[in-house]
C-alpha cells in the first residue's frame, strides 16, 4: 500500500491552456494562466496512493479478491502482455475546487476555468511523478512499464471505476465515488498500469492519451 506524498514546485502553464481550451485563442491574457497556476499550486494538497496484483490477460483480469474483469477491446490490448499491474490513485484535494466555485460565484468566469484547467493539469503531474516513483522499482523487478490508461478512455467504460478505487484503496488518500459515480474530490484520477516483462522486442504501440479517446470534437484534445 504506497502512499505518495509530495508537492507540487510548478504547475505546466501550456497544459492548463489546453485543459481550459485555450490552445487556439490568440491574445489571451498569460498572466491569467500564470496566476490561476500559482494560486492551484498553493492550494493543492497533492497525494496519491497505488496497490501492485497478478493480471491474467487471457482473462483480461485482475487477481484480486474479488477479481475485477475489465470490459473494452482497447485496454485487452493495450495490457495484452501484462504479468503484473499496477492499480493507482492520485488527488489534489478539494481546496482548489472550492476556490473555483468561489470564483464562478464572484462573476470571474473566467478565471475559474482557468484555476479549474490548472487543477487539472496538477493532477496529472502528479500520476506523472509517481509513475517515476515506480518505474524504477519496476525495473528491478524485471518488468517494463506501460503508460497509464483510465476508465473512459477509448471503449473502457466509465462505469468501472468504483472497481478502480476498491483496488487501489483510494479512501485512504481521501478520494471516493459520488452517488452519480463520480471521483470526489473532483480533482482525481483513477489509472492501470500494465507490468511486462522485460524484453528486446518493442511493444506495439496502442493510442495514448488523447489518442485513446474517440472525442476528437474536444477543446482539450492535445494537437497531433
Amino acid at each position: 500500500m504506497p502512499i505518495y506524498n509530495t508537492v507540487l514546485l510548478h504547475i505546466d502553464p501550456k497544459e492548463t491552456r489546453r485543459y481550459a481550451g485555450l490552445n487556439k485563442a490568440k491574445d489571451f491574457d498569460e498572466k491569467l494562466i500564470e496566476e490561476a497556476c500559482l494560486e492551484a499550486r498553493l492550494l493543492a494538497e497533492p497525494r496519491g496512493i497505488w496497490q501492485l496484483y497478478d493480471y491474467d490477460a487471457a482473462k483480461q483480469t485482475v487477481l484480486a479478491a474479488p477479481p475485477f474483469t475489465m470490459e473494452g477491446n482497447l485496454i485487452a490490448k493495450h495490457l495484452a502482455k501484462a504479468e503484473k499491474v499496477i492499480i493507482l490513485s492520485a488527488s489534489v484535494g478539494d481546496a482548489i475546487e472550492d476556490h473555483v466555485t468561489k470564483y464562478f460565484s464572484e462573476g470571474r468566469y473566467a478565471y475559474s476555468v482557468i484555476l479549474d484547467a490548472a487543477a487539472t493539469a496538477a493532477v496529472e503531474q502528479v500520476a506523472d511523478a509517481m509513475e517515476k516513483a515506480i518505474e524504477p522499482k519496476a525495473a528491478k523487478e524485471g518488468y517494463t512499464m506501460r503508460w497509464r490508461f483510465s476508465p473512459g478512455y477509448g471503449d473502457w467504460p466509465l462505469d468501472q471505476q468504483s472497481e478502480m478505487v476498491r483496488l487501489a484503496e483510494s479512501e485512504k488518500i481521501g478520494v471516493h465515488l459520488s452517488e452519480a459515480s463520480m471521483l470526489v474530490p473532483r480533482k482525481s484520477i483513477t489509472a492501470i498500469i500494465g507490468l511486462v516483462p522485460q524484453q528486446t522486442t518493442p511493444e506495439p504501440h496502442t493510442p495514448n492519451g488523447c489518442a485513446a479517446c474517440d472525442k476528437v470534437d474536444c477543446p482539450s484534445r492535445k494537437s497531433s
